[in-house]
């Protein structure tokens, strides 16, 4: 330990990055601006030939902070895996997804675990920074790691940190996002605090490696429940007629005990929608239910049916059905100023309104083009004639750089999912706003159209 301490505290320790993707890529230059050399892995060489080039795939990583880092050798972009051999330490931050069947799917981590024993050797630190169940690091990584012979504690050291990425955040990212480490033993929690205490601001320690995985899954199952509730909030208050915004609001006013969340189409990212399923499915292996996590996913999962109820009450209005009218989406990622379109809930209102025989297209100014159902869609331009064509405009994602004074005005009917219209009143009776209370009429009156979603809340 205190040869890697050494090395880790004089900044001569080379460490690696196995996966350099939006929370990978951003780490392994956090290090290598620190004065560590790096190694990053992937086994997409496309990737790899951008980063060589100086050219950045990442939103939060400019392409001149990624040529900088490649003009002085200190980050070496690579799909090879024998650069473990010579590296002090390795973060693992390989995706996490789901299965088909809403099961944790874990193999990039065990791929990448078989990788890391291969070459693994005395006096290495690894980290695992990949979201996952309670109980992955030392149950699934460490007796793998420990058939190599080597012990953990002694001999190479072992510790789970959550990632806390928040694509697009400009007032935090990895040097001042405070991070979480807890080791095997508490020589290897120690060894990675160190570790990260050379390029991030504030380092916490916890106890062991399963509280630090139930740490970064309690993190987003309270925004996946607190969003779940404030999407139900929004339902009632359309039923209520009352404006679910300036509710929240009001009660923000409150200087404790309350932290405002508000309504939108569903959930979208890689974790939110995600992380809660991980923990879930780790209670049910133990006869737990996690009714919280249920209920917040089916609330959240059901939005995207509520917008396409929107939109049909909307067109109603104009004795319009869904079929054959023109239907435009501002906005496919999944949240505002980013191009991540991952579990986006545009993607579902989207095959909602398709399947319904909307005539659709989209524009997102991060996102050029779209892949759905085998096609390739392209954002069409703002243009006033294309704002003008369409009989119903969507608000799916706020972007800063929509100017929605413009488009409201060019518009026949806005379906509002993100409170974007909140300062055009004066143009109420062409907007629909998710939670406004200006919802009251249910599209379930409507024979062409199933149920509100909104009423099976009301009856069940």
């Amino acid at each position: 330990m205190e040869i890697l301490r050494a090395k880790l505290q004089q900044h001569n320790a080379t460490a690696a990055v196995i996966g350099l993707g939006y929370v990978g890529l951003p780490l392994a230059l956090e290090i290598a601006s620190a004065g560590f050399k790096v190694v990053g892995i992937d086994l997409d060489q496309n990737k790899i030939n951008n980063l060589k080039e100086g050219k950045s795939y990442v939103g939060d990583v400019s392409d001149q902070t990624m040529a900088g880092a490649i003009r002085t050798g200190r980050f070496t972009p690579t799909s090879d895996f024998s650069a473990l051999r010579d590296v002090d330490t390795v973060s693992i931050c390989v995706p996490t997804p789901l299965s088909k069947s809403r099961d944790p799917d874990i193999s990039f981590i065990l791929t990448a675990t078989e990788k890391i024993r291969k070459y693994l050797h005395a006096g290495q630190l690894i980290v695992l920074e990949s979201t996952t169940y309670p109980g992955t690091t030392d149950e699934l990584i460490l007796p793998e790691l420990e058939s190599s012979g080597l012990r953990v504690g002694a001999d190479f050291f072992l510790a789970f940190s959550p990632e806390r990425i928040d694509p697009g955040n400009t007032a935090f990212n990895t040097h001042n996002t405070p991070k979480i480490v807890g080791g095997i033993t508490e020589t290897c929690t120690e060894v990675a605090r160190i570790f990260y205490s050379q390029f991030i601001e504030r380092v916490i320690a916890v106890s062991s490696t399963k509280c630090a995985e139930m740490v970064k899954l309690l993190e987003n199952t309270f925004r996946s429940v607190n969003i779940g509730m404030v999407n139900e909030l929004a339902l009632m208050c359309d039923v209520l007629g009352v404006d679910v915004y300036e509710v929240i609001d009001a009660a923000a006013t409150k200087p404790f005990g309350f932290i405002p969340f508000y309504p939108g189409p569903g959930l979208g990212g890689h974790c939110i929608p995600i992380d809660p399923h991980y923990l879930a499915w780790k209670l049910k292996a133990l006869n737990f239910q996690a009714r919280f996590i249920g209920l917040a996913a089916e609330i959240n999962g059901m939005m995207p049916s509520v917008v396409t109820t929107l939109v049909s009450e909307g067109l109603n209005r104009f004795s319009k059905s869904i079929r054959g009218s023109r239907v435009l989406i501002l906005g496919v990622a999944y949240k505002k100023n980013v191009s991540d379109c991952r579990e986006s809930p545009a993607l579902d209102v989207m095959r909602m309104l398709i399947e319904k025989g909307a005539i659709l297209s989209y524009n997102d100014p991060f996102v050029t083009t779209l892949r759905m159902n085998g096609n390739t869609l392209k954002s069409i331009e703002l243009t006033p004639a294309n704002i003008e064509s369409q009989d119903c405009i969507i608000i799916l994602t706020d972007h800063s750089n929509y100017d929605f004074r413009r488009i409201v005005t060019a518009s026949k009917l806005v379906v509002d999912t993100r409170n974007a219209t909140k300062d055009l009143q004066q143009f109420k009776d062409k907007i629909i706003k998710l939670g406004a209370g200006n919802n009251v009429a249910s599209a379930s009156n409507h024979e062409d159209e199933q149920e509100s979603p909104a009423a099976n809340l009301r009856t069940h």
